[in-house]
């Protein structure tokens, strides 16, 4: 289906005030224009659905009533989810060392696997851990293995979560959990190292500790097909008991040379840029070494919109631009200053 299509059906749908037909096929739009890489218009559909839909005349609710109490239960949970998002990734969008893969595939095998795996008393892991520097993949890779396993991921709000009330933070987390558990969607907990640190029973005055205490419950009796993936740059900071509940321990690293190529590889895979001079390559990936595939990523791009601007052609039927290898080892010498 095109997006020509998808407009048709708007302007019928919106015609016939149909908002039940409208939206979805609103949704379709999104979703296609997702698959098609045209994301910037897919984000603009989805704030303007998103504040439409907020703007509507809600029906009442009689206060006291079940309707209210869930009402009132959904918004808090949702103040405390950063995000709820479904993933088009997929592992030819990770760049990462082939053990990662290896148990990164492993996992996703387990799970698709689950009733069988079930049937002989086998548990199924549900819990990972990813840690290493910033910017080496981990977020991505939870976007990867939500894409996969074809889950709606939710992710935390951390800043919501924690609160400076005694023993709040812990009913959040319980809040988040029970919601994500009955959408059976993955449960998405960055920086968690800010909720899971070591338990010093010499300082801590105590709201810690319950912390702690409370995500070792809520690990223990998560569901088989429930999935919470943790990261952190600080793994060294959690909690040993916390720690062991993990099935999975993943450490993600700086790009090797080879990493840092394939890197590149997957940056100017449309065919559209290329290298002014190739036989510098090498020198500038052995310049790049050190630096997190972010890093390394947003330096190319940036070079590429350099030589975009100063070789810019009005001719729009030449959409093939030339990188400039000088202005891009410019560009990874000065991230790596101090």
């Amino acid at each position: 289906m095109s997006q020509f299509n998808y407009i048709k059906d708007i302007a019928r749908y919106g015609l016939e005030n149909d908002q039940s037909k409208l939206v979805d096929s609103l949704n379709e739009l999104i979703e296609y224009s997702k698959n098609t890489k045209k994301l910037t218009f897919a984000l603009q559909l989805q704030s303007i659905l998103k504040d439409t839909v907020n703007k509507q005349p809600r029906t009442l609710t009689r206060v006291g009533g079940q309707d209210y109490y869930t009402k009132m239960d959904e918004r808090e949970v949702g103040e405390l989810i950063f995000e709820k998002l479904t993933s088009s990734y997929s592992f030819e969008n990770l760049i990462c060392s082939e053990d990662v893969k290896e148990s990164l595939h492993f996992f996703m095998r387990e799970h698709n696997s689950a009733d069988m795996l079930l049937n002989y008393d086998l548990p199924v892991s549900n819990k990972i851990l990813f840690h290493g520097p910033s910017g080496c993949g981990k977020t991505l890779a939870s976007y990867v293995l939500a894409g996969e396993l074809a889950k709606p991921m939710v992710v935390v709000n951390l800043g919501a979560i924690v609160s400076s009330k005694l023993g709040e933070t812990s009913k959040n987390l319980a809040k988040v959990f029970r919601k994500a558990t009955a959408e059976d969607s993955i449960i998405f907990i960055d920086e968690f190292d800010s909720l899971g640190k070591v338990r010093d029973y010499s300082q801590d005055h105590g709201e810690m500790k319950r912390v702690v205490n409370t995500i070792l419950q809520l690990f223990d009796y998560l569901p088989s097909k429930s999935i919470v993936i943790a990261a952190t740059n600080q793994s060294d900071m959690l909690d040993d008991a916390l720690l062991r509940r993990f099935d999975l321990n993943i450490q993600f690293d700086l790009p090797d040379e080879k990493r840092i190529l394939d890197l590149i590889e997957l940056t100017l895979k449309n065919g559209k840029f290329s290298f002014d001079d190739k036989d510098k390559l090498p020198t500038i990936v052995k310049t790049a070494k050190g630096l997190s595939y972010y890093s390394v990523q947003k330096t190319l791009q940036t070079a590429i919109k350099r030589s975009i601007f100063e070789n810019f052609s009005a001719d729009i039927t030449n959409l093939h631009a030339v990188i400039s290898t000088d202005v891009w080892q410019q560009l990874l010498k000065e991230e790596k200053r101090p």
